[in-house]
């Protein structure tokens, strides 16, 4: 019989299956093709107002959210986060690519004392890990998880019920 994995894979998503990288690609191409039909010397609104600077300036920003979101979506970077229980381990990761690992880290399940999760306005919930000295534990952010903070970080005191959970408004 198969023994049961003790690495619980809690997110990964890579940046093709990311909408925020597709979105900037559209919203990229829209500006660039804008730019491209519209004569800067008709730019002018009926009160004969006249701005022909904004057409190259909407194509160089659409022409860098496209590269930006090009980048991305070839890289295809990936993040996420997993629990491994048998090593008592919390690992997470961000940029990670085929070629280089990333922004990437270790975080011994023993060492977070505390989760700190700040409300914010609509999904902008914050969160923080705090180390037995009451210090925050740097780069690991909302980014990693695939949830929510606020149920991301219930369920990792499920698997660490020392762990204190602050949820704060």
């Amino acid at each position: 019989m198969a023994r049961p994995s003790h690495n619980i894979v809690v997110f990964e998503c890579s940046a093709r299956r990311d909408p925020r990288w597709w979105l900037m690609g559209v919203l990229g191409a829209a500006f660039v093709s804008a730019s491209l039909m519209v004569n800067p010397k008709d730019n002018c609104s009926e009160g004969g107002e006249c701005a022909p600077w904004l057409v190259p300036v909407a194509g160089a920003v659409g022409a860098l959210g496209l590269v930006g979101a090009a980048g991305q979506l070839v890289a295809n970077t990936r993040r996420g986060s997993r629990l491994d229980l048998e090593a008592g381990t919390l690992e997470w990761w961000q940029g990670r690519t085929r070629r280089r690992p990333g922004n990437h880290g270790f975080i011994a399940l023993a060492d977070i004392s505390r989760i700190v999760v700040r409300r914010g306005d609509d999904s902008s919930d914050l969160i923080s890990l705090y180390d037995q000295q009451g210090e925050r534990l740097r780069l690991f952010d909302s980014e990693v998880i695939g949830e929510t903070p606020e149920e991301w970080a219930r369920k990792l005191v499920l698997f660490a019920p020392r762990i204190v959970f602050d949820l704060q408004d």
